[in-house]
C-alpha cells in the first residue's frame, strides 16, 4: 500500500514537471497621482506613475529599454526608473494633454523581449465640445 501512494505521487510530480509552464509577460500598470479627472482638455497636465513587475527571474531587457507610444500626449518631464525590489520597478512621468481632435489620448507602455515582452496602457477621455 505505501508502495502503492509513493507511486501516486512520484507520478503526479513527475506529470507537473513536465507539463509546459505558461510564461507571462511583465506586468505594466499606470496610476494618475495628481490632476485626475473624468474628461480632460489640452492643456491639462497630469502626474502618471508607471509601474514594471518583471515575471521573469532574469530579464534579459534592461528597464531602460521600456518604450513609450503617445497619443494625444506630450510628456513634459520624467524621473529616473526606480527599483523597488529585485523585480519591481516605477518612474513617474508629468505629461500633459496635447490635443483636442480624438475623444480619447492614450499613452502606452511596450516591453519587448523573447520571452513574452509586456504591454500596459492608460487611456484618458478628451473634451472635444468646442
Amino acid at each position: 500500500m505505501k508502495l502503492k501512494w509513493l507511486l501516486s505521487i512520484l507520478f503526479v510530480a513527475f506529470l507537473l514537471a513536465i507539463t509546459p509552464q505558461k510564461a507571462e509577460a511583465c506586468e505594466i500598470e499606470f496610476e494618475i497621482l495628481k490632476g485626475k479627472k473624468e474628461i480632460y482638455n489640452p492643456g491639462d497636465k497630469l502626474i502618471v506613475k508607471v509601474h514594471v513587475a518583471l515575471t521573469h527571474r532574469s530579464c534579459p531587457v534592461a528597464i531602460k529599454k521600456t518604450q513609450f507610444k503617445l497619443n494625444g500626449i506630450k510628456v513634459i518631464g520624467a524621473t529616473k526608473w526606480k527599483q523597488l525590489s529585485s523585480m519591481d520597478f516605477e518612474r513617474k512621468l508629468k505629461i500633459v494633454i496635447t490635443e483636442k481632435t480624438k475623444n480619447e489620448a492614450i499613452i502606452n507602455a511596450i516591453r519587448e523581449c523573447d520571452k513574452d515582452g509586456g504591454f500596459g496602457s492608460l487611456k484618458l477621455d478628451i473634451n472635444t465640445t468646442k
